[in-house]
Formats: C-alpha cells, sequence, structure tokens
C-alpha cells in the first residue's frame, strides 16, 4: 500500500475567508464550501487541493507543518503577498540560497523561496 497526498487542511477560525485569500494568492479558486464551515481550494499553482476547515479554538503556538512555496522572483512576490495581507516573520537565508517567511491573515506561517531552489 503507497499513501498519496491529496489534500492540505488547515483549522481556522473563518474557513471561506481565509480559502479565498489562498485561492487569491496561487491563481487557484475555491470550489467547494459546506455552510462556511470548511472549504476546499484547487487549481491554479496549487499540485493538491488546499482545504479550510473552521475551529471554535485555533491552535495556539507555532503550527507545525507549514507551505513551502516557489516564485519565480522572490521579491517581487513577497512584496504582492504583503500587500494582499499577509505579515513578514522573517528574512532568511544568504546569496546561495534565500526564502521568506510570511503568515497568512490568520496567523498560519508559510515560506517563499526562489523558484528551483531546495524546500525552506
Amino acid at each position: 500500500m503507497t499513501l498519496t497526498l491529496g489534500m492540505v487542511t488547515c483549522d481556522t477560525t473563518d474557513a471561506e475567508a481565509l480559502a479565498a485569500w489562498w485561492a487569491e494568492q496561487t491563481g487557484a479558486e475555491v470550489t467547494e464550501t459546506n455552510d462556511g464551515w470548511f472549504a476546499v481550494v484547487r487549481g491554479g499553482g496549487l499540485p493538491v487541493m488546499l482545504a479550510f476547515q473552521k475551529v471554535e479554538d485555533p491552535t495556539a503556538g507555532k503550527n507545525k507543518l507549514h507551505l513551502d512555496l516557489h516564485a519565480e522572483d522572490l521579491d517581487a512576490e513577497v512584496d504582492r503577498l504583503l500587500a494582499a495581507g499577509a505579515t513578514l516573520v522573517a528574512r532568511r537565508g544568504d546569496e546561495s540560497f534565500r526564502w521568506v517567511t510570511l503568515a497568512d491573515p490568520q496567523g498560519n506561517e508559510f515560506c517563499v523561496a526562489a523558484h528551483g531552489a531546495a524546500d525552506a
């Protein structure tokens, strides 16, 4: 038996709003919503589905799982994400490899590196 990754799910206090934000950032679309409790994002630059499920109490502290995203132009993409509502956590690396850690509007951290770079 072999497992394959079909979806990455994120807890949130507002599933539809966070799904819409991620859909816009990845060129994907929200393809499913379930009365505000669960939303699915597909297509665009996503190799798997992203899902967002509403929880009453978000997990405290740093998330244990995060997305590593790649961009053709790291600096331009980070500027675009910041303008869209992401917050800067840290700029990391050196001349040989740079990546930026950001947080989405609900505080979930994710990393963006130059396209083709190793995962952050």
